[in-house]
């Protein structure tokens, strides 16, 4: 299979309401189904959702509700990247600055065992190890995943982080 082929791995986020008056989750949850069929990529998992505390910590910015999504196929980066983001502009995502609260999020923490340290993006995610609301939902998508930069296991990196604020969402 070509480097750009296997799992691919998405996380969903969002903590503002829509342009359409959409609470997030249920943004997050129309964009899980948009990801089916996108560039000829398969849907196979979809996480439950998870209610998370801001990350760097911002009393000011509502709670966001995440989740990871598990696609098979073959995808270029690039064009994944550029179609994930029309999926996140049409959802009214701005990005007045870095961590900004959002309407969505949609991030690439991995296609196959792809290692990119440029252009973006980069694979697999740079942060995705450092970000329990990433990987909580990660392990119930695709539990024996394995950071193809550090092999280590999605366990393995989860009890590296200290506990973090986070419920099942609904």
């Amino acid at each position: 299979m070509p480097e750009g082929g296997g799992d691919i791995l998405v996380a969903i986020g969002a903590n503002l309401p829509g342009t359409d008056g959409a609470a997030p989750l249920a943004t997050c949850r129309r964009a899980a189904g948009t990801l089916d069929g996108l560039l000829g990529l398969s849907l196979v998992a979809v996480s439950r959702w998870w209610e998370t505390a801001p990350e760097p910590p911002d009393p000011a910015s509502p709670w966001y509700v995440n989740g990871v999504a598990r696609l098979r196929g073959e995808a270029d980066p690039a064009a994944l990247l550029a179609a994930l983001q029309a999926i996140e502009a049409a959802a009214g995502r701005v990005r007045p600055y870095p961590n900004a609260p959002r309407t969505l999020d949609l991030d690439i923490v991995a296609i196959g065992r792809l290692l990119r340290t440029a252009p973006d993006p980069v694979l697999p995610h740079p942060r995705a190890h450092l970000r329990r609301f990433v990987l909580e939902p990660l392990r119930e998508v695709f539990p024996g995943w394995t950071d193809p930069a550090s092999g280590r296991s999605v366990t393995e990196m989860l009890l590296a982080l200290p506990d973090a604020p986070m419920r099942p969402a609904g």
